[in-house]
């Protein structure tokens, strides 16, 4: 998997880490710690410069949240409800959940958005709870660029590091990455079949 991100990454320069880290939001089938990996990477190698490749995975991670934020600001509660209800085991999550998640999220606002960020399995979720309580689209792009920015400067640097640590680096962060994803799929596999609706 690594080597299919590497030559997209090298043929697609900065546009195609924004492209990835865009998709990676929405539907995430890189995770964005390959991504900017792999480009911090390509800084030390000296094939790709550091500030254009944050300013690149900032904007892809910013846009892809906010295709999220924007769907469900448009969809609202109404029209949400009936697709949970439908497919709430695949999702793992039921109507009663969402309520919650929109209750905290209106509570903590902003913040939640920033520090979410820096947690794999939520960081894309928190968008729909920010939409459906139709936060200031301004206050959402400005939490979700400054805790992306962080946290790609933390990914970029210690792919940085290890490119030049180690010869063969991008080998051990792909085979680390699959780990990852596998790990990830086992677990939601486990929710799906062990998940019960909550009672009102």
């Amino acid at each position: 998997m690594s080597e299919w991100v590497i030559r997209l990454i090298e043929g697609g320069g900065y546009w195609g880490v924004a492209f990835l880290m865009a998709l990676e939001n929405i539907f995430p089938p890189i995770p964005s710690e390959l991504i900017m990996g792999i480009g911090g990477i390509a800084v030390a190698r000296g094939t790709m410069t550091l500030v254009p490749l944050l300013i690149a995975g900032t904007v892809g991670a910013t846009l892809g949240n906010y295709a999220l934020f924007l769907l469900a600001d448009r969809l609202g509660y109404e029209r949400l409800k009936p697709f949970v209800d439908r497919w709430g085991r695949w999702l793992t999550m039921d109507w009663n959940e969402v309520e919650r998640a929109s209750h905290f999220f209106r509570k903590h606002g902003g913040a939640v958005v920033f520090f979410m960020r820096f947690v794999p399995m939520f960081r894309t979720v928190v968008s729909i709870p920010a939409g459906l309580s139709h936060m200031s689209h301004m206050r959402f792009l400005l939490y979700t660029a400054a805790g992306a920015a962080i946290w790609n400067l933390v990914l970029v640097q210690s792919g940085r590091w290890a490119g030049m640590a180690f010869s063969e680096a991008e080998k051990y962060l792909g085979w680390a990455t699959i780990a990852v994803v596998a790990a990830t799929l086992v677990y939601y596999f486990w929710r799906v079949f062990t998940w019960k609706p909550t009672e009102n």
